[in-house]
């Protein structure tokens, strides 16, 4: 059989557990998306493992996002990275020679 085990289904689906997401509240006219009508209020909703249930409220998008990425808002943190080795001269493996140049060389036009 092709079937997934149980047992991994119900892993997966725990683990969706307590995942939120942000619905406009009241009447939107048009197309419901995320990231349109971004001053309208939002609802939090976080998931259960069988439905959606409230759990917060937000007065737009960006104070929803705050809610739902609260990493994001954060301040990165300082973490010296890799030194960049300096440029050398030259032209560089990665480029290619200068096409020659012809002073009218070429086939004449009838």
């Amino acid at each position: 059989m092709d079937d997934e085990p149980l047992k991994d289904w119900a892993e997966r689906r725990d683990a969706k557990i307590g995942r939120l997401r942000a619905m406009p509240i009241g009447y939107v006219d048009g197309p419901r998306a995320s990231h349109l009508h971004s001053d309208a209020p939002r609802a939090i909703e976080r998931w259960n493992g069988h439905a959606w249930e409230p759990h917060g409220f937000a007065a737009n998008l960006a104070e929803a996002k705050a809610v739902l990425y609260p990493e994001a808002s954060e301040p990165p943190t300082s973490t010296p990275g890799p030194v960049p080795k300096p440029l050398g001269s030259g032209t560089g493996k990665h480029r290619k020679p200068p096409a020659p140049r012809s002073d009218g060389g070429g086939r004449a036009r009838s």
